[in-house]
């Protein structure tokens, strides 16, 4: 009769069955928390020969470490954003403040610029100047004669040929243009500082009766219109508008800064 053996029995598990109650075994001591302090430097010294093995165990722990190798790459790289967020935050705000100064400066230049032009055009306002450009006294001032109704000269003649430019010597406002008797064609303006200036003898006239003129501008021509012996420029300073009410125009105009 033949031998017959009963099935499972005396028999020597397989490798499978051996890998399952293997890993079996090592998951329950890893929930026991025994496997920290017995199982560890067992594990540890054969890590690599035991990677090769297909165990639920291992392939917990591969997990366990791409994991934290993936976290540890998030973390850098979160870093690394923050970092560069942070540098361009800090070079934003460097060049916010850059451009802040400079537009400090550049709004500091115009100021001052425009403060340099307004002085400038004030000092030019209050300036005076001759009425002929480059010319000189030929008859004095207070000069006596029959040529003079009054019988001396009440202003200064300017050396003038026909067709000289006359300008105003200063800022003001014209109260007389045209005919003027003996002055022939004549201007009257009223300075800003409340004197008169009178030009006489004129062959034409420029401007008109309220007109606001500057130092140097143009109000008429030399000539020899009135009583007058050749052309040349009758020129009178004033306190008022009134005729008698003259002053010396050499002191005058020397008071104001004009060499004559």
């Amino acid at each position: 009769m033949a031998f017959t053996r009963a099935t499972g029995k005396h028999r020597a598990p397989s490798r499978l069955s051996r890998k399952s109650a293997h890993a079996a075994g090592v998951a329950a001591l890893a929930t026991t928390g025994v496997i920290g302090t017995l199982a560890s430097p067992a594990l540890a010294a054969d890590t690599d020969t035991r990677a090769l093995e297909d165990t639920g165990l291992n392939q917990a722990v591969i997990t366990d470490t791409i994991a934290d190798r993936v976290d540890a790459q998030a973390e850098a790289q979160e870093r690394e954003a923050e970092e560069a967020a942070a540098l361009a935050q800090a070079q934003a705000q460097a060049e916010a403040e850059a451009k802040r100064k400079a537009e400090a400066r550049a709004k500091a230049a115009r100021d001052a610029e425009e403060r340099a032009a307004r002085e400038a055009e004030r000092k030019r306002l209050n300036s005076f100047t001759l009425p002929v450009a480059g010319s000189y006294v030929s008859t004095s001032y207070g000069a006596g004669g029959a040529m003079w109704s009054s019988g001396s000269h009440t202003g200064i003649d300017f050396h003038a040929a026909y067709g000289s430019e006359v300008v105003s010597v200063g800022l003001g406002t014209v109260v007389e243009a045209g005919w003027g008797g003996a002055y022939g064609n004549n201007v009257v303006i009223r300075m800003e500082d409340g004197t008169y200036t009178q030009y006489g003898h004129l062959s034409s006239v420029s401007v008109s009766v309220g007109q606001r003129v500057m130092p140097g501008q143009q109000i008429g021509i030399s000539g020899s219109t009135g009583n007058s012996s050749g052309p040349h420029l009758h020129f009178e300073a004033r306190t008022s508008a009134d005729y008698g009410s003259d002053i010396d125009p050499v002191a005058y105009l020397r008071s104001h800064g004009v060499n004559v």
